[in-house]
């Protein structure tokens, strides 16, 4: 059921990037129990269609309430792991921080989520994915020549920056507390994460092969090799042929020859000749064309697609009738799978607590510390 079955992870709700890392914990099969706010919080759609939120049940709590939080500190002392991504003191006011919670567990991994870090001078204000990209240096990355940076939706920052960088840290600190009985603080902040990612160009400008100036590189559409053209249909298609190998065959498979592309002078020549030899068929003609091949030219396609490759994996399935990627990464012995669709805040309080062994639960609902959906 998962390589993380039997680890017990509290999660007070937030949005955003600390749901989405505990969507992963959930689906690498930890018990994750969401801690939501009576009511809910923001989201995107309605509670079923807010994907991040699917593999884990869902208790609403109001913490608020001293009851509430006497709940929670209940379930901590059962626990492995709590995520919060609240802004730096929330916890602590709540009397949830982490002294208060390894005084209750020694052993908790206290996973937190912001934007700009626990400390700092910009830890306290308000920011988003946008935001802490742009101070870290990645937006800087990415955009054409002469242009403006392009956002990347919220993919580099909230999700790869941040989820991604507090789920290694969750698991790595859980490793070591089995070890050494101790559990630790994990900082995942976004403006680090995000500035981690860059580190292979890092070295490439600090070598001389990479240039501040945007759209200029061989990785951010300076290389014509290395870029999206249109097709007839007014669509793309993505080129990635970096090795001269793979660039042989994509001059042959295209039926052209070109200037040398060795030579940045030759650029916008090579550019302006894959550019229009793209436009002369469609999307789905160049797809056959380069089906199989080694040339590293791929359709760019819309979300959720039905490509055969996809299909053949199951990148994308179907459950409880919402399209939406599967879990991943995959094991061979402990395999991941979707459990729960999102759940409705408080959906789950009552199932929930009693499962975790929380006691009392009609006198919660009775005072309104806790509220079944």
């Amino acid at each position: 059921m998962g390589p993380l079955q039997g680890v017990k992870v509290v999660e007070l709700a937030g949005l955003g990037p600390a749901p989405f890392a505990c969507m992963m914990l959930a689906e690498l099969g930890a018990d994750v129990l969401r801690i939501d706010r009576p009511g809910g919080g923001l989201s995107l759609g309605p509670p079923e269609l807010d994907l991040v939120n699917r593999g884990r049940r869902s208790v609403a709590l109001d913490l608020k309430n001293p009851q509430a939080i006497d709940v929670v500190r209940r379930l901590v002392a059962q626990a492995d792991v709590l995520v919060e991504g609240f802004r730096p003191g929330v916890t602590e006011r709540l009397g949830l921080g982490p002294e208060d919670c390894h005084a209750i567990n020694p052993k908790l991994v206290y996973g937190r989520m912001t934007g700009w870090g626990q400390d700092g001078p910009l830890a306290q204000s308000a920011g988003h994915d946008i935001d802490y990209i742009a101070l870290s240096g990645a937006l800087h990355l990415i955009g054409r020549a002469g242009g403006p940076p392009q956002i990347p939706a919220n993919l580099l920052g909230d999700f790869a920056g941040g989820s991604l960088y507090l789920v290694i840290g969750v698991l790595a600190a859980l490793h070591e507390a089995r070890q050494s009985g101790q559990g630790q603080v994990v900082d995942a902040a976004i403006v680090d994460g995000s500035a981690h990612l860059t580190t292979m160009l890092l070295g490439a400008l600090a070598a001389g092969t990479w240039r501040q100036e945007r759209g200029t590189n061989l990785l951010d559409t300076g290389a014509p090799f290395y870029d999206v053209y249109e097709t007839a249909d007014g669509k793309h298609v993505a080129v990635g042929a970096l090795e001269q190998p793979f660039y042989d065959e994509l001059i042959t498979k295209l039926g052209i020859t070109g200037p040398d592309r060795n030579d940045p002078a030759t650029w916008p020549e090579l550019r302006k000749v894959l550019a229009e030899t793209f436009l002369q068929r469609t999307q789905a003609e160049w797809a056959e064309v380069f089906d199989g091949s080694d040339a590293c030219v791929a359709p760019v396609l819309p979300l959720a697609a039905d490509h055969p490759h996809l299909v053949a994996r199951g990148t994308f399935v179907e459950h409880q009738g919402v399209r939406q990627a599967a879990p991943a990464p995959r094991f061979s012995r402990t395999p991941t799978s979707l459990e729960r669709p999102p759940a409705r805040a408080g959906q789950h309080t009552r199932e929930a607590l009693a499962d975790w062994g929380i006691t009392g639960i009609d006198e919660l609902l009775a005072t309104a510390a806790a509220v079944q959906d």
